[in-house]
């Protein structure tokens, strides 16, 4: 794969099985159902503070990021938040996570967000490679 091949395009909802596909490798607190999921791609692809991002080779998707901006009462704005970022297994290390952020970022910036955030344990070095600092602790409650 070279970087002339490789596009970064908001998804479609013609990339549902392929999106589906990355999400169940990504999952992995949770197994993404199919019905939930394609309840949610429409409501996302639709939803103007939602971005959902794909890195796209000769018709096929190798990683996506999905991500919103929201407003805050302390950051006197909006922010930008990283939900989900995935790489195809096979297509880590050559760009493309970094390519998704930068893509996000872009997006972030003419949203006006003050900030990109995220929680993640995964590849501290990537993000900090890309100049992201820890910042807090991560708390979750999962609801039943």
């Amino acid at each position: 794969m070279t970087s002339d091949d490789l596009q970064y395009r908001r998804a479609e909802k013609a990339d549902a099985d392929q999106l589906f596909a990355l999400a169940r490798e990504f999952g992995l607190t949770f197994k993404p159902e199919r019905e939930a999921f394609d309840l949610a791609l429409p409501e996302l692809l639709k939803n103007d503070d939602a971005m959902l991002l794909t890195a796209v080779v000769d018709g096929r998707l190798h990683g996506y990021l999905l991500g919103f901006v929201h407003l805050t009462l302390f950051a006197n704005g909006p922010v930008a938040w990283v939900e989900e970022a995935m790489v195809q297994a096979g297509s880590r290390r050559q760009g493309i996570g970094r390519g998704l952020l930068e893509e996000f970022e872009a997006w972030a910036r003419s949203r006006k967000a003050r900030y990109v955030a995220m929680a993640t344990r995964r590849a501290p070095e990537f993000y900090h490679a890309l100049g992201y600092e820890e910042s807090a602790t991560f708390f979750r409650k999962v609801l039943r």
